[in-house]
C-alpha cells in the first residue's frame, strides 16, 4: 500500500514561484512513475507532469518551460517546482503513484490548493 502527502501549496502572484512536494512511503520499490495532477473548478483533472522510475520526464504543453518534476530517492520524494506561475494555473494540485507501466495512478495524495492572483 503506497502513501502519498503533499505539500506546499498556497496564494502566490502571477509570476511567482511555489515548490510543491509529495512525501511517498509504503511499496516504494513497486512504483511504475509518479505523476502530478491538477483540478481546476468546473474542469477536468488533467496531468500535468510525470517522472518515471528511470527517471525520463514528460510535461503538458501548458507547464513546458515553467514546471520542473523531480525526485529525491533518499528522502522518498518527489517535487515539483513551478516557476512564472499563472492565474490559470490556479487548482488543487495532487500527487499520484502509476504502479504498472501503461497503467492507471492507482493511489494519490489528498491534494494541495495553489492559486495565482493576478
Amino acid at each position: 500500500q503506497v502513501q502519498l502527502v503533499e505539500s506546499g501549496g498556497g496564494e502566490v502572484q502571477a509570476g511567482g514561484s511555489l515548490r510543491l512536494s509529495c512525501a511517498v512511503s509504503g511499496g516504494i520499490f513497486s512504483i511504475n512513475a509518479m505523476g502530478w495532477y491538477r483540478q481546476a473548478p468546473g474542469k477536468q483533472r488533467e496531468l500535468v507532469a510525470r517522472i518515471s522510475k528511470y527517471g525520463s520526464t514528460n510535461y503538458a504543453d501548458s507547464v513546458k518551460g515553467r514546471f520542473t518534476i523531480s525526485r529525491d530517492n533518499a528522502k522518498n520524494t518527489v517535487y515539483m517546482q513551478m516557476n512564472s506561475l499563472k492565474p490559470e494555473d490556479t487548482a488543487v494540485y495532487y500527487c499520484a503513484a502509476q504502479m504498472r507501466p501503461f497503467g492507471s495512478y492507482d493511489y494519490w495524495g489528498q491534494g494541495t490548493q495553489v492559486t495565482v492572483s493576478s
